[in-house]
């Protein structure tokens, strides 16, 4: 059966698409997703491993869901108001090597081409830009970090 983090993750992805219910079924149970004026709620669980775990993601699926003003708020309140997100499932760096200074820091000044980061997918090195201009106000991923597609690497104050 699924983990709860595998649980949640089916869950956000429920949110963001255009389906409206999901059901997955195992020789170790069943998991049933529906979701209704916008939110995803968990419909039937057969899985004896995953009900003390099925609460806690009960309680999540009722949370209001974030708008997108609600996004740009947030944005507003840290300082940036644009993501330099991570176009890739990989290994996030902040410098091309261990030794080596990293791309960007925070204060520092970018351009649409400035090569902020790279993140490693399968053995090879991809390197980000910027995509805006403006000035690198936080740093949202760690070193050597594993990041997930779309996750904010970077806050952007743009010019």
């Amino acid at each position: 059966m699924l983990t709860i983090n595998e649980m949640k993750e089916l869950i956000k992805t429920l949110d963001e698409s255009s389906l409206t219910e999901f059901v997955y079924q195992t020789d170790g149970g069943k998991l049933q997703l529906r979701k209704q004026h916008g939110q995803s709620n968990i419909v039937e669980v057969a899985n004896k491993q995953a009900n003390s775990e099925l609460q806690v993601i009960k309680e999540q699926s009722i949370e209001e869901p974030v708008t997108k003003e609600d996004k740009q708020a947030e944005h507003t309140n840290a300082g940036y108001d644009y993501e330099i997100t991570s176009p890739m499932v990989g290994t996030f760096y902040l410098s091309s090597s261990p030794d080596s200074d990293p791309y960007v820091s925070v204060g520092n000044q970018v351009t649409k081409h400035t090569v902020v980061c790279m993140v490693e997918a399968m053995k090879l090195f991809n390197e980000i830009e910027a995509e805006v201009d403006g000035e690198i106000v936080e740093i949202l991923a760690e070193n050597g970090e594993l990041v997930e597609y779309g996750q904010p690497l970077f806050g952007v104050k743009q010019n």
